[in-house]
């Protein structure tokens, strides 16, 4: 069995800049999907840290975490998908519920709106608008006939809802994946909160019971497919006999109906690249990486707007 597997790293936490590369160069060796970059709290942006691995390790996909307080969807979007077109592919943002930014609330169409569940869905929605608003085939740069760009494909996003006003289109193209993969978490949010956008749902053990259903029931609502959507289970890997533990995540993965893991390594860094040299292998193919993070997870490209 193959499965994709996504590994979480805490920022400036247990594992510092310092020793990242080299837990990126065993991920990418064993055939991780991506790196998921959780903000510790410390100095470290995890898109600035996103930026610099996929820089030296190329091989793997990085997930960003964003929380909605403090950055606006616009500014968020074109951050990434400038992330994303650099990383030929392979970028996506593990999006946190919270509160606003000053840029939005100077002109939030309903000053009341604070439900953080809300507003996680209307950002989600807001990004992925966004990054399909300029398409990569509006990208020209004819010089013959003195044309950049095609302003027929530039789809203005024009939205207003109760936490975010955005005009858009973005000023630059999609990426060669087509959009930065969004990754949510059950448990703030729940399988409604997240079906219209969410491209990958992380699950917890005592949570996923149930899960697969409510979330294919969630999609189908949302004009969308369960194969539209990866749904990976957290695990926190300690020390232990790794056969056992792959045999264990397999059947859970059965049972469950799980797409795939997200892997939360506890220890150093030494303890983290023993714990991904044992693990990994034994749960997916350290093969050739997909072209993109869309790719490696199984997920459809994509090709149009949403609706």
């Amino acid at each position: 069995m193959s499965t994709p597997v996504l590994v979480t790293l805490a920022v400036g936490g247990p594992v510092p800049l310092a020793h990242a590369g080299a837990v990126a160069a065993v991920a990418e060796e064993v055939g991780v999907a991506a790196i998921r970059l959780v903000d510790a709290g410390h100095t470290l942006d995890p898109t600035v840290v996103a930026a610099y691995l996929a820089g030296v390790h190329s091989g793997l996909g990085y997930v960003a975490e964003v929380p909605t307080t403090g950055n606006a969807p616009y500014n968020a979007a074109r951050r990434l998908l400038s992330l994303d077109r650099a990383a030929g592919g392979r970028i996506g943002v593990a999006l946190r519920a919270g509160e606003g930014d000053e840029v939005s609330e100077a002109t939030v169409p309903d000053p009341a709106a604070t439900d953080p569940v809300r507003r996680w869905t209307e950002y989600a929605w807001v990004l992925t608008r966004l990054w399909e608003s300029f398409p990569r085939a509006a990208l020209l740069g004819d010089q013959a006939a003195g044309v950049v760009i095609d302003q027929d494909l530039l789809r203005p996003v024009d939205h207003e809802g109760a936490f975010y006003r955005v005009a858009g289109p973005l000023d630059g193209p999609s990426s060669v994946q087509g959009r930065p993969v969004i990754v949510a978490d059950l448990g703030a949010l729940d399988a409604a909160a997240v079906a219209r956008s969410a491209d990958v749902v992380v699950v917890d053990r005592e949570r996923a019971a149930g899960a697969d259903t409510a979330l294919a029931e969630a999609l189908r609502r949302a004009g969308r497919s369960r194969s539209d959507v990866a749904l990976l289970g957290r695990v926190r890997v300690t020390a232990a006999d790794p056969a056992a533990l792959a045999g264990d995540l397999r059947a859970w993965a059965g049972e469950d109906q799980l797409d795939g893991f997200e892997l939360v390594p506890a220890g150093d860094v030494e303890a983290v690249v023993a714990a991904l040299r044992a693990l990994v292998p034994r749960l997916t193919d350290p093969a050739a990486p997909p072209p993109t993070l869309r790719a490696a997870f199984g997920l459809p490209e994509v090709a149009a707007v949403l609706s």
